[in-house]
């Protein structure tokens, strides 16, 4: 093991590629599982032009 110093009020280099390993490896987990298909209609229904739903619309004079 390298005798690494740490920065003042810092991680080490080798504490900063652990965490950095780590997070990493978690997220490249989420990533993997996908967006679940009801966020992804709803994400297409918002997508979608205001004039095909009127009623959402508003103008304010409420």
């Amino acid at each position: 093991m390298k005798d690494v110093k740490p920065r003042q009020g810092g991680l080490n280099s080798e504490i900063q590629s652990r965490i950095g390993h780590q997070l990493r490896a978690m997220y490249d987990d989420v990533v993997r599982q996908g967006v679940p298909d009801r966020f992804a209609d709803l994400i297409r229904k918002l997508d979608e032009p205001q004039t095909q739903n009127p009623a959402a619309k508003t103008d304010g004079s409420e």
